[in-house]
């Protein structure tokens, strides 16, 4: 449970947000509710890609599920007489935004299960090439099932429910679920199968079950994820959930540190609000009465190629920030245990 100063930095926390609510216009909270969104991918994808060692690149895929799932079941009802394909009481029923989040991941948990049994007996390159067709699918699916999504049109009309509350309201829970869950036994197992997954099952480790079981939270969280981007966008299409959301998340997680939380949040921050940034100094800077377009792009693929080349284990390099016991009982990751560079 958390302990008192747990309750202090989420006090801290929601006076920054507060004080940011008050003195930021549209644009701003956007895009802090933007970083709060990318925490949660990026933590939840560290889970299995960080602890566990299996390289996943399905992330966008459950955001896609969560996403046009929430999206569904919180549509107004004069959006949802468009969608010809959904039963009579779906189109009836309007569910809280909480809820229908919930139910968004949990669907997505169902279908990382269904995926996960064949597909987590693979290991390295191929395991990510098995992930990447699950997005793939899930595209395809998302285009074809015109009945239900509306293929390439998309969904239109849903609620602008997003705001900075929500997005760091489950940053905060993602980190914490993620940390008391690599602070537990499950969490140990979780390493050591990273670290040598013979010798982990010699010991006692149930390895295809925690494999498992660390690709369904984090499909949950990306999932939750998906809706909270739905409802911030308010429309989405096949198309807003591509291999470039899984890249980016990825190259977040591998600037901030795999193997580490606190990592993944740096990676996350400054990832997002680095690009938003220079998109902002490539407008205003020309080159003979030409704007700089793509300028964002170019730094951060040499900025990543450089942390690449010269420091492969990211910012915080599979080491925690020590902050006193954030929560309880703790039990901090050692850098020995956490270390985990790109080979």
């Amino acid at each position: 449970m958390l302990n008192r100063n747990a309750l202090f930095y989420l006090f801290i926390l929601v006076a920054l947000l507060a004080l940011a609510q008050l003195s930021l216009n549209n644009y701003y909270l956007r895009v802090l509710a933007v970083v709060g969104i990318n925490i949660i991918l990026t933590v939840s994808l560290n889970l299995t890609n960080g602890f566990t060692g299996d390289f996943s690149l399905g992330h966008a895929a459950f955001m896609a599920i969560g996403a046009y799932s929430a999206a569904l079941l919180t549509l107004p009802m004069q959006y949802k007489l468009a969608i010809t394909g959904l039963p009579f009481w779906l189109k009836e029923l309007s569910l809280p935004f909480v809820v229908a989040t919930v139910i968004g991941g949990l669907l997505a948990v169902l279908i990382a299960i269904i995926v996960g049994i064949p597909v987590l007996r693979l290991r390295g390159h191929y395991l990510a090439v098995a992930t990447l067709g699950l997005m793939v699918i899930v595209r395809v699916v998302a285009n074809n099932w015109q009945s239900i999504t509306r293929g390439a049109r998309g969904i239109n009309g849903i609620p602008a429910l997003t705001n900075i509350w929500w997005a760091y309201g489950w940053a905060f829970l993602t980190i914490y679920v993620v940390w008391r869950l690599v602070n537990s036994p499950y969490g140990r197992a979780m390493i050591a199968i990273r670290e040598d997954e013979l010798v982990a099952a010699s010991r006692g480790v149930q390895v295809f079950r925690t494999r498992l079981l660390a690709f369904a939270i984090s499909a949950f969280f990306a999932g939750a994820a998906g809706s909270l981007w739905a409802h911030q966008i308010t429309a989405i299409t096949p198309s807003s959930f591509s291999f470039l959301i899984t890249f980016n998340v990825v190259v977040m997680l591998i600037v901030g540190g795999m193997g580490s939380i606190s990592g993944s949040v740096i990676g996350a921050i400054v990832m997002t609000l680095v690009p938003e940034f220079l998109r902002r100094v490539e407008t205003e800077l020309t080159i003979g009465g030409n704007p700089l377009y793509g300028l964002s792009q170019i730094v951060v693929a040499i900025a990543t190629i450089l942390i690449m080349i010269f420091r492969r284990q990211g910012l915080l390099g599979g080491t925690e920030l020590r902050f006193p016991q954030i929560f309880t009982p703790s039990s901090p990751l050692s850098s020995a245990s956490g270390k985990r560079a790109l080979k």
